[in-house]
């Protein structure tokens, strides 16, 4: 058995939104911190300032959101501005869930790093934050 890493990368998953369906975000949950990362999982019906409070209260690396309700584009432009209000531009964001391709530019142009669909794989989420995540 390895031991756990001195500074493990630490991940505030969040489901913003009214959107109550939180399996996806758990399983997700799950495997990172199998992998090794510290995670907190917030629950549902999360508002974006709740988020973001989480967020900084936690001293995270990483915020994965899901998102299947379609209000991507309402929510995630208010967590960015919120982020960057905290001084809180190097956190990792990630956006999980129902995204149509021709939302996932503007997306990024706002600081979004990555989008993953419903079907990708935890290793491929797990590898990603893994390689964009400078370690402590």
């Amino acid at each position: 058995m390895t031991a756990p890493p001195a500074n493990p990368i630490r991940v505030l998953v969040a489901k913003p939104g009214l959107d109550g369906h939180d399996r996806g975000a758990k399983v997700i949950a799950r495997a990172l911190r199998d992998a090794g990362m510290e995670v907190i999982y917030t629950g549902i019906r999360q508002t974006p300032r709740m988020v973001v409070q989480a967020a900084a209260q936690e001293d995270v690396a990483v915020l994965g959101l899901s998102i299947l309700s379609g209000a991507h584009m309402e929510l995630m432009p208010e967590i960015m501005r919120l982020l960057r209000e905290q001084g809180m531009e190097d956190v990792l964001v990630v956006l999980g869930g129902i995204v149509p391709e021709e939302d996932r530019e503007p997306l990024s142009g706002i600081g979004v790093s990555a989008v993953f669909g419903p079907g990708t794989s935890t290793n491929d989420i797990i590898e990603y934050i893994n390689a964009n995540v400078s370690p402590l």
